[in-house]
Order: C-alpha cells, then structure tokens, then sequence
C-alpha cells in the first residue's frame, strides 16, 4: 500500500480583531534599543518582529563597551533587556513578549498564525527558541562576519541542532513553506533567523527542506539590511570573535 502523502495544513478563519486593537501608524510613536548588530541575536530577532509588524521605529545602539550589553552578549546575564521596545507608552524588554505585544497592536500583520492550531504550535516554537538551546548559544554564537568551513560541532551542541531541524522540517511539511506557517512571515520566522545564520556561519549541515528554508530567511530584504549594518560595525567584541 503506498504511504500517504501528508498536505499542507489549511488553517480555519481567524476572526477579525477589534477595530480598537489597531493603532494607526501617523500618531504612533516608537522606539528599539538594540545592541551589535553583528553579535546579537536578540536584537535581530526584537528588529525583525518590528519589521515585520510594519512598526515605524526609531533605533537607539547600546554601546558593545556598556557592560550590561556585554554580560547579555556573552550569556552571563540572568535575564534579557536588549532588545526593548517603547511604543505609545509601553515598555517591552522580552523579544517574545514584543512580538506578542506587536501581534496586539499590529493585528493585520499576520506576526501569529490565524488558525487556533497552528497558533498555538507557532507559540511553542517560539517560546522554545526563546528559552532553551543553551548549548547552541554558547558553542555557535551569532557573529554575522564570520565563516568557519568544515567547523566540528561540539558533541553538546549537537541534540539541540537535530531538534532545530526537526522543528523546521516539521513546519514546512505541515504547512507548506516557504515560512515555517506558510507564506506569510510569523514571530516563529523572527526567532529562529539568528540560527539560520549560525548554521551558515559554522557550516551545519542541513537537510534539503532546512537548507531551502534558510535560503529563504537570508534572501528577505531585511536580512540583507541587517547584515550589511553589521558588516559596517567598528568593534568588536574578543571573547566572541572565534579562532579555530
């Protein structure tokens, strides 16, 4: 018998939010504080979500020499306050709690999926990249300057790449790519962007759904905005610049 070819999930209707949610752009005024371009990954991810909302934002860099912006860059810090978001009054320091914040203020831009379902899995992606893959962090960290060809992965870095994979195969075979929910970008796609770019800077080998996904994520405009902003960055920060 021959096995069953799985399609393409087809999300139900999300009911239109209110129009009280929605914030028009002309009188709403924000602002992103962001850290290296080049190293943080939490502040692409912050930038992203506003890019995607279709926030006007302004941005204001932390200093690579601010000691809080280091301790966060090189994981000793206890908790995460760059990026932050301040819009209309609202202060928003936690990059999942901005694209849900964004989802609230900036319902038509689609940052959550419209289906209950396919809501729901997109939260925990995302709440997954948020608080685990510790040893992906400190083995493979971002640094958008660098290659580093044939790069052997450490042994503990390793289960937390495989579960990468397993997430994004997982999604674009359920929901047809060529974003993890589709075809519209989500707050999932704004999470998971900074390994796309550590797997291509540590050459992680990848399965062919993986590898046009992360295509993908490096050909949208913003990415290429990004990563030329970072190319241009002065400092660098030692600890984080690898020798292999």
């Amino acid at each position: 018998m021959p096995a069953a070819v799985k399609t393409p999930h087809k999300p139900a209707a999300r009911k239109p939010a209110a129009k009280t949610t929605a914030r028009p752009k002309a009188v709403s005024t924000a602002s992103l504080t962001l850290s290296s371009k080049n190293y943080s990954s939490w502040s692409l991810r912050g930038w992203l979500l506003a890019k995607f909302a279709g926030l006007d934002f302004t941005e204001t860099m932390v200093s690579p020499d601010d000691a809080d912006a280091r301790r966060e860059l090189l994981l000793l810090a206890p908790s995460i306050r760059v990026p932050c978001l301040t819009h209309d009054g609202a202060r928003v320091w936690n990059t999942l709690a901005i694209g849900q914040y964004l989802d609230e203020v900036c319902p038509l831009a689609g940052l959550l999926p419209d289906d209950r379902i396919a809501r729901a899995h997109c939260r925990s992606i995302s709440g997954e990249m948020n608080s685990g893959f510790a040893n992906l962090r400190s083995s493979l960290p971002m640094n958008l300057k660098a290659r580093f060809p044939g790069h052997k992965i450490w042994g503990g870095a390793q289960p937390d790449i495989d579960r990468i994979v397993e997430i994004w195969t997982e999604c674009i075979a359920t929901y047809g790519g060529p974003y993890l929910f589709g075809a519209r970008r989500s707050v999932a796609d704004a999470m998971y962007a900074p390994v796309v770019t550590r797997f291509l800077t540590y050459d992680v080998k990848l399965n062919r759904p993986c590898i046009e996904y992360a295509r993908t994520i490096m050909a949208m405009p913003e990415m290429i905005e990004w990563i030329a902003a970072a190319k241009l960055e002065p400092d660098d920060i030692e600890e984080l610049d690898m020798d292999f």
